[in-house]
């Protein structure tokens, strides 16, 4: 049986002579389940937070965004079908009748349910940003910790290296120092025979280089607070000198 085209002034009225149960507030009973779910979704959120937050934590967030954004699209391609009727379109034609070229419960239902997820959506983008920046947090305080770990066995291995006695200056390039691998501020600990115990002057290892030409020496350097270990012949080369290098005592 088809309704008389009666005028009214509240769709709520409308619906009441069509038999559809609506709560005073114009929300269907689908609805109601609808902002059920969504206050579910919320205590979820609130207990997952109270708790180390992980990964997987965040990945289901993320489905359940999806699942959400998924449902949305379904209510427009039902507004879409019931002639564009959209989000804003009026329900009542001129004359102030409810329209009948729609399914007035239909958009309406559709339109509430919209506007409820998309509330869930915004609810559970706030808890996605939330774990990730704890997530994040996390991440940076086990860098830390890490670092606070390593700082004091540097420190330790720092502390057990003997006094330099003799700083390198400068290294010609082509020279047997450059060759051997040493660099400008390497700070020398071992010369030859020449170690920080018995170091004196720089005639010291003026006097090693001397003795030992064509001969190699062993020389050890602390370099970015690690010692380096090489072996360096002092020679004839189209340079000055014997080993191609300036070398500077240390003041202690």
């Amino acid at each position: 049986m088809r309704l008389p085209r009666l005028k009214v002034h509240s769709l709520d009225v409308y619906f009441e002579l069509c038999g559809c149960v609506l709560r005073r507030d114009g929300l269907s009973a689908a609805e109601t389940r609808s902002q059920t779910v969504s206050g579910t979704m919320s205590e979820e959120g609130s207990e997952s937070s109270s708790q180390a937050v992980t990964m997987a934590d965040v990945q289901q967030l993320v489905k359940k965004k999806d699942a959400i954004e998924a449902q949305i699209k379904a209510y427009y391609d039902i507004l879409e079908g019931q002639n564009k009727a959209g989000m804003d379109e009026p329900l009542v034609d001129v004359e102030g009748y409810p329209r009948n070229d729609i399914d007035v419960y239909e958009v309406r239902t559709a339109r509430h349910n919209i506007i409820c997820l998309q509330n869930d959506h915004k609810a559970l983008m706030k808890q996605i940003e939330e774990a990730l920046h704890h997530l994040h947090a996390r991440d940076r305080e086990k860098h830390r910790l890490d670092e606070a770990e390593v700082h004091p066995e540097v420190m330790e291995q720092e502390n057990s290296l003997p006094a330099a006695f003799a700083k390198v200056d400068t290294v010609s390039p082509g020279s047997p120092a450059h060759i051997s691998g040493l660099q400008v501020g390497d700070e020398i600990i071992e010369f030859g025979s020449v170690n920080t115990e018995n170091f004196q002057n720089l005639q010291n290892i003026a006097t090693v280089v001397q003795h030992s030409e064509g001969n190699p020496l062993n020389i050890t350097v602390i370099r970015n607070g690690q010692t380096v270990h090489m072996s360096l012949t002092p020679q004839r080369w189209s340079g000055r000198g014997l080993l191609g290098c300036n070398i500077i005592p240390l003041q202690h």
